[in-house]
Order: C-alpha cells, then sequence, then structure tokens
C-alpha cells in the first residue's frame, strides 16, 4: 500500500524542491517498501528512520531523536514528508530537534506547549521559506494583497517560495484556497538548498521563534502556483486574504 503517496502530485510547483528524491521514495513505497524503509535506501540519509512502535513508551518523539539519531516514522503522507524534509534540510531539522530537546529538558512535557516550544512546532510543521526583494516582503508584512500580488505581480519572478513544513506540504496534496503557511524571510548567500540550510541552522533559536517572525501567506496566491489567481478577482476573497487587524 501507498499509504496516500499515490495522491502526491509531483508536477505541483510547490514540490519542485520535494520531488527529487521524493518521487523515487513514494515509488519505493508503493512497491511495497514501508516509509522508513525507502528513506533508508538514501545515501547518506542525515538520519536512521525506524518505525513509529519501536520508539519505547513514555519517551518523548523529539527527546528520542535527540538521544538516539532515530526518527520515529509512521507509514502515511506526514511522515514521508517530514523524512524529505530531514534529507533536503538536515543543518535545520538537526538544530530544530536541538532546541525542541532543549526545552524539553528545561520544562518537560507540558499539556500546554510554553511560547518557545509551540513557535518551534509551528515552523516545524507549517513553514515555507521567502527570498524575496523588500517590497514584496513588507506588502506580504502588511497584508497588503493587492500590493503583493497584483501591482507587483512581476516582481515575483525575483522571488523563491520554498515549503519546509512537512505538515503544510501534506495539507497542499489536497490544495485548498485557503491553506496559509507561516512565511519566515531568508537572507541566504544564495538560492541553493545548501545555502539555505546552512543560514536557517545558524539563525534559528528559541527566541527568534517565540518573538513570531513570521507573515501569513495563502500559499494559492503565489503567482504560478494556481491557475485561478491569474485572475486578479482571486484576492477578493476576505475569507483567505484578510485585511490585517486593527490595533486598539
Amino acid at each position: 500500500m501507498a499509504h496516500g503517496l499515490e495522491q502526491i502530485d509531483w508536477d505541483a510547483p510547490w514540490l519542485n524542491v520535494w520531488r527529487h528524491p521524493g518521487e523515487a521514495i513514494a515509488q519505493q513505497v508503493s512497491a511495497g517498501l514501508s516509509v522508513a524503509q525507502a528513506l533508508n535506501a538514501i545515501p547518506l540519509a542525515p538520519k536512521r528512520f525506524i518505525p513509529q512502535a519501536e520508539l519505547p513508551p513514555g519517551v518523548a518523539y523529539e527527546e528520542h531523536i535527540f538521544a538516539t539519531g532515530c526518527v520515529p516514522t509512521r507509514d502515511g503522507l506526514h511522515d514521508f514528508f517530514n523524512g524529505l524534509a530531514w534529507l533536503h534540510f538536515p543543518r535545520t531539522k538537526v538544530r530544530l530537534n536541538q532546541l525542541q530537546a532543549a526545552q524539553i529538558a528545561s520544562s518537560g512535557i507540558q499539556p500546554v506547549r510554553g511560547p518557545a516550544r509551540d513557535a518551534l512546532t509551528v515552523f516545524d510543521e507549517n513553514a515555507a521559506l521567502l527570498q524575496a526583494p523588500d517590497a514584496l516582503w513588507n506588502a506580504l508584512a502588511a497584508k497588503d494583497w493587492h500590493t503583493l500580488f497584483v501591482t507587483l505581480r512581476p516582481l515575483w519572478a525575483e522571488a523563491q517560495l520554498i515549503l519546509f513544513g512537512h505538515a503544510l506540504s501534506e495539507k497542499l496534496v489536497f490544495p485548498r484556497k485557503p491553506i496559509t503557511a507561516h512565511v519566515l524571510r531568508v537572507h541566504a548567500e544564495s538560492r541553493a538548498l545548501p545555502d539555505i540550510d546552512a543560514w536557517l541552522a545558524q539563525e534559528l533559536c528559541a527566541d527568534l521563534l517565540a518573538s513570531k517572525p513570521f507573515a501569513h501567506l495563502p500559499v494559492l496566491g503565489v503567482p504560478g502556483w494556481w491557475a485561478a489567481n491569474a485572475d486578479s478577482r482571486f484576492y477578493d476573497d476576505s475569507s483567505v486574504f484578510r485585511a490585517p487587524r486593527q490595533r486598539p
């Protein structure tokens, strides 16, 4: 069984970065391997992927990865994309795991996550990474949707948006207009993934993420990512492209 992986449209523009080796891994799962087995078959995989059943009872997932270097992995879209994140952003994922383990060591497993651990989870699950001219970022941060997507539309040719969060990638297997990413602006030296990964791993810290440095972006609004957004009326949907909150 492919565990939902057969539903992935590898031609979707947001999967350009994930397609290699993601498509080949998905084919191996379709042929009968578990997701963990297929991920482990990739040369130089940064971690060993193990079945979820091997996670000892009472041990936190992040704590186990930190202590053993082994990533408990279920068969399904969510952990499949998590595995791809480990392959594409190994330094950043290691850094996130270090920060998560430090939070657990400091405060234990609480019913409600604190702001730092909550922000780490949000980034890990739902982040997208944007390299863009100042004008685009400023419009996004201000939720000035018309400027961002209509007036400045040609400027998107100079931008790059990359999915990071594995839950975000999972949701986009079944694309819906309201799907929104937490976007972090990236200032890496180039657009190459290894450079972005190295920059992120160096920049990320609990205090930065707890400060909520994200902009919220309905990702199907990105020019070229969804055919319907060629019509500027696509952005008139205020239930998705929401106005900024008015400060009291």
